[in-house]
Order: C-alpha cells, then structure tokens, then sequence
C-alpha cells in the first residue's frame, strides 16, 4: 500500500459555540484522488485551510506530507500546492509572468522556473501566446493553467477547491484528464466538488454533513452499500439518514 500523506485523527474546528469540524478522521494515501464532498457549510473548506496550514485546529492529531499542523505549517506549504475555487491568477499578468511569479513565491531557483514555465507553455500550445495576458485566456484554460501552476514545484500534495465551478462539460473532463496525469506520477490530489459525477471519478470519497464525515469509501463501494446507481443518489440516502 502506498505511504500515508494526510493522517487526520480526532480532528475538531470551534469558533466560539460553533462547531464547524467534528471529531474528523481519516487518512490519504500517496498518489490517491481524494474527493471530500458536502454542501455548502459542510465544513470542507474549514478542514482543507487546516490542513494547508492556514487554519490552526481547536484539538486533534493532523500531519500533512510528514509534518505537523501544529508547529510546521510553513513545511508544509513548502510540500503542498493549491488551487482555489475563484480563479486564482493574475489577469494584469501575462501568462508567462504568472507562471515565474509563482515559482518565485515557492523560492525555485531561476533556471529551473525557466524551464518549467517552458515545459507549461509547451504542455498548453501557449508558447506564441507567452506576452498575452492571462485575461485574454477562456475560463477554462485559465482553470488548466492554474492547476499546472499549482504543480511548479512538484508537490507531494495538491488541494483543489471546487477547482471546475462554472466551466463546460467538455473542459471538466479535460481538467480531470490532467488530475489523472498527476497522481500517475505520485501526487496526492485532495478535491472538494459539488459536481456529484465527479466523485465517481475518485478512487475514496468522504461525505461531510453539518460539520462531520458521514461516510468515507470508494465510489464504487458506496453504491454498492446504499444499493443505488450513482453517488448522487448515495449522497441523498446518506444526508438524509
């Protein structure tokens, strides 16, 4: 089995009487797509900001990619990448200043952010476009280059928010098409979504109700589980349960 990145054990998040995470555990596994689903006020995104070192926890034992939330954060977000749910560009930037001013924040040497934004440009047929800015880019390319961005420094770990809100169809798929490409090479890709058929597309996926996991396995075992077609139907059975 391959090695545990995430370990999340007994994981609580207050603000004042508000419970917003509740006695969270689970693990993650090197090179695993990781779903995390829920409504809105669920309490993913409160646990991903803990787990990205942006949050401290109330109580609980959490190490990300070998490093504690505690007292590493800035370890570990040196290891991590991350892509947020809002476009997380520059539009006055052009692409290729994007991408070196990304490298730049996660401290590559010069060289290597030269090559990188080489490789990216090459990868997206961007090269002629390099001097464009990034607001001259659809949605949905900006979404492909921000996950690729994300990944400059080669991260163990890779977050994404919501990373395909608001794009077509065909780019989702396309988008995913890349998150394969990753965790192929060994990244860890934890995603939250509301697209219901895009958990289908993970191999483990937890379930968040009201501050809490109600359910964590394959895509696969949990329709087996709750005896129907798709996640979508075993998220409502399992929200309303």
């Amino acid at each position: 089995m391959n090695r545990e990145v995430i370990k999340v054990f007994h994981l609580y998040k207050r603000f004042g009487n508000f419970t917003a995470n509740e006695d969270l555990n689970f693990v993650v596994y090197e090179g695993e797509i990781f779903g995390f689903l829920g409504a809105n006020g669920a309490g993913k995104t409160t646990a991903m900001k803990i787990l990205c070192g942006l949050w401290m926890p109330s109580s609980g034992d959490i190490e990300v990619a070998g490093y504690n939330v505690y007292t590493q954060t800035e370890e570990i977000k040196r290891s991590i990448g991350y892509m947020s749910q809002k476009f997380s560009l520059y539009d006055d930037l052009t692409i290729a200043e994007n991408i070196r001013f990304y490298g730049g924040i996660y401290r590559l040497p010069k060289k290597l952010i030269k090559e990188r934004t080489d490789e990216l440009l090459e990868q997206f047929s961007l090269t002629e476009y390099r001097n464009s800015l990034i607001s001259a880019l659809p949605l949905g390319w900006r979404q492909k280059l921000s996950f690729s961005v994300a990944l400059i420094h080669r991260p163990r770990i890779v977050f994404l928010d919501e990373p395909t809100s608001g794009v077509d169809p065909i780019t989702r798929r396309q988008f995913w098409e890349l998150i394969y490409q990753a965790a192929a090479q060994g990244i860890t890709v934890f995603v939250t979504t509301h697209y219901m058929d895009e958990a289908e597309y993970c191999n483990r996926v937890s379930i968040m109700y009201e501050g809490r996991i109600v359910a964590l396995d394959t895509p696969s075992e949990l329709k087996t589980q709750y005896k129907v077609d798709n996640i979508y139907d075993a998220f409502l059975k399992i929200v309303r349960e």
